[in-house]
């Protein structure tokens, strides 16, 4: 992939049934630092929308199954911080307390349920980003990075 090809993807937040925690994976991809991050990554398939491609990405990654018809998009978020334009659904999961398990040990290192009042840092970026399209006291984003909320009105 070029370096200006535009990325599209999800992150996905998997609150626990008492909305107390949240799922995140301490990340540890090669040439990066290890930071951690909600599930989530690119949207694959032609026609795939953000729900299916959170619930798809969600199973693959943790191995947890929850329907893609229950999954609903918070907002968007728009960076160019690598160099290209990167487009990321902010997808909340249906509330679970399933068991995550590592499926990818060379991207994850372990998966946890962490209290959203005390998130542990450093945060992916675009996984940060997209927690604060759901958290009310969410830090202000970056310069150059941008929200967009979705309405829950919809106009003809």
């Amino acid at each position: 992939m070029s370096p200006g090809t535009p990325l599209i993807g999800a992150g996905v937040i998997v609150p626990s049934t008492d909305g107390r925690s949240v799922l995140v994976g301490r990340r540890t991809v090669a040439g990066e630092p290890p930071t951690w991050s909600l599930p989530g990554g690119k949207v694959d398939a032609p026609g795939e929308s953000f729900e299916a491609a959170a619930a798809r990405e969600l199973a693959e990654e943790t191995g947890i199954v929850l329907p893609a018809g229950r999954m609903r998009v918070l907002g968007v978020v728009l960076d160019h911080v690598d160099g290209r334009p990167r487009l990321t659904a902010a997808v909340l999961a249906p509330p679970s307390d399933a068991v995550a398990e590592v499926t990818e040990p060379l991207v994850c290192a372990g998966w946890e349920r962490r209290p959203v009042d005390a998130l542990p840092e450093p945060m992916f970026g675009p996984s940060g980003w997209v927690l604060a399209q759901w958290l009310p006291d969410a830090p202000e984003l970056p310069p150059g990075v941008h929200a967009y909320g979705v309405s829950a009105v919809y106009h003809r």
